[in-house]
């Protein structure tokens, strides 16, 4: 069984395996080589070739435990036929939304507009860096790609000011999305991908109150369906309050903890095994410092299933060595 395997489902503390969202991405000059003839983000997501390439990239570079596909979770979306596109400094732009036409798509239309994603999945499945290794499939959940959908770009603070007004608009996107998510980890898996994370990048944003609704049943949903596929599902409700609530209501295999949680309220309090946390800023200090905060969350859950990771994704101006030198030291502990 793969060292993130070991975690996750035998409960394992021995080691923690590691591996960094965004790890496949814009602080790697291979991968930024790449992103300078390729303009066109869903393009470069929908090139098999490039898409399996850039996945693998920090495989070649770094000991790390499992590999992320190279996707966005805005390929759903775009799947359902919203434009989606990129803009340079302001991240994604999402065209009109049009309950009718989504409604329409079936199964294959969705499957055939994807299936570059789902051929790249199984080229890397395929590749000799991945053995003993994970390869991870990933989708958003349906809170945050809903947010996208009426919003139209990202929220960053707040919604928009009529977000919630057409409640008859918001069920049906709701039930739609749950269908087409569930298609979309269902083609991941057959394609290879042995480890399904689940991306709530704006559960932040929501009361207390409106979680039961928004984030709970949708997320419950999709993490009984996951584990019905015998596959392990890591959820990151990013910003959520109450960690332990959502465990025990939506009980994922393992839990992604962003930065700004408290890491030994979280050690003591939950007990499904725990992945993440460390600033991806600590990056961009020094080696003492790196090795002085990531200490403090292997220490923290030395006797906890844990998987190093970060509390956000890899940022654009980390230099590689920051990273070699701290996978290296995660190996090490």
């Amino acid at each position: 069984m793969t060292p993130l395997l070991e975690t996750i489902i035998n409960k394992k503390t021995t080691n923690s395996p590691i591996w960094l969202m965004r790890q496949a991405g814009r602080y790697l000059p291979e991968f930024r080589e790449i992103r300078k003839l390729n303009l066109d983000f869903i393009n470069l997501c929908l090139n098999e070739n490039l898409s399996s390439e850039i996945t693998l990239q920090p495989l070649k570079r770094f000991e790390l435990d499992a590999a992320i596909i190279f996707s966005d979770i805005l390929m759903l979306p775009y799947g359902l036929n919203q434009k989606v596109e990129f803009k340079k400094d302001f991240g994604p732009h999402l065209g009109p939304l049009n309950l009718n036409e989504i409604s329409k798509i079936d199964e294959i239309d969705f499957i055939q507009k994807l299936y570059p994603v789902y051929k790249s999945i199984k080229k890397v499945s395929e590749n000799n860096l991945i053995k003993n290794k994970n390869l991870i499939g990933f989708v958003g959940a349906p809170w945050t790609l809903l947010v996208y959908m009426i919003n139209k770009h990202s929220p960053k603070k707040e919604l928009i000011k009529d977000f919630f007004k057409d409640e008859f608009l918001i069920n049906r996107i709701l039930i739609i999305l749950e269908k087409f998510l569930k298609i979309h980890i269902d083609q991941q898996i057959k394609s290879g991908a042995t480890v399904i994370q689940i991306f709530d990048s704006w559960a932040g944003l929501l009361e207390e109150k409106d979680l039961p609704n928004y984030v709970y049943v949708p997320t419950l949903n999709l993490v009984d369906y996951v584990k019905s596929l015998n596959i392990p599902v890591i959820c990151f409700p990013r910003g959520v309050k109450n960690y332990k609530n959502y465990c025990d209501i939506i009980k994922p295999s393992a839990i992604n903890i962003d930065y700004n949680v408290n890491p030994v309220s979280i050690c003591k309090k939950i007990n499904i095994p725990v992945q993440g946390g460390l600033d991806p800023k600590v990056l961009l200090t020094d080696t003492e410092n790196l090795k002085k905060q990531a200490l403090k969350y292997l220490d923290i859950f030395k006797d906890h299933p844990y998987i190093f990771n970060l509390g956000h994704g890899v940022l654009p101006e980390t230099e590689p060595n920051m990273v070699d030198y701290l996978v290296k030291m995660v190996k090490d502990y």
